[in-house]
């Protein structure tokens, strides 16, 4: 179960202000490519599974440059999203194979723990259901900031139809990690507001909540 405090900054200015006040405590930046992926009869969205390759175009050393992953079962309320996920890396090389044909994604029904789950638990077990398909995805910069014994990722998404600035916060005590997280956005005239939507939930939309 991954457990995130998901609040939604106002606007580009407010985006900036507080990457300027966390500066200090700027560890790292990801910029991350994501792509979203279904059976043609939309198998995993019925379920509201969703599966997402997601690359590292500039990752540090430590970090893998490609994660394939399977989001289900999401709540997002009062700013604190919680869903089931499961994360595999898989080899670069591979997944740019499966940008330029999703249907790739059917080889691995057997060998990828996660593409294994999808045949398992949304396929019915048979691996001759559905044609994979790219759904689209989008952009994601991401800082990362160690502040107050909490790791922050404020975020600046860019859809073809907007951007969308955010801060998140993974913890296993969300509402504690939001208290502190609000207390110092208010503190420092930072406008902010609950997300009510999962950065795939809008790009699904098509538009900016």
């Amino acid at each position: 179960m991954e457990i995130e405090v998901k609040l939604r900054l106002q606007n580009q200015e407010t985006h900036k202000t507080l990457k300027t006040l966390l500066n200090p405590h700027h560890t790292k930046t990801h910029n991350q490519h994501n792509h979203f992926f279904d059976t043609v009869s939309n198998h995993l969205s019925t379920h509201r599974a969703v599966l997402r390759l997601r690359l590292y175009t500039n990752p540090p050393p430590s970090k893998p440059t490609c994660i394939l992953s399977l989001k289900s079962k999401p709540i997002l309320q009062n700013g604190v999203s919680r869903v089931q996920e499961d994360e595999e890396e898989i080899d670069p090389d591979e997944a740019q194979r499966v940008l330029s044909d999703p249907t790739r994604l059917r080889t691995h029904l057997g060998s990828s723990r996660i593409m294994t789950r999808v045949k398992n638990e949304y396929l019915g077990g048979n691996d001759d259901v559905g044609q994979f398909v790219c759904l689209g995805g989008f952009k994601n910069l991401r800082n990362v900031y160690e502040w107050k014994d909490l790791v922050l990722e404020v975020d600046e998404t860019s859809y073809e139809f907007g951007t969308l600035y955010e801060v998140e916060c993974e913890s296993v005590e969300p509402e504690k990690a939001k208290g502190l997280i609000e207390g110092f956005l208010k503190e420092n005239g930072v406008e902010y507001e609950y997300s009510v939507m999962s950065k795939f939930a809008i790009f699904r939309s098509g538009k900016l909540p």
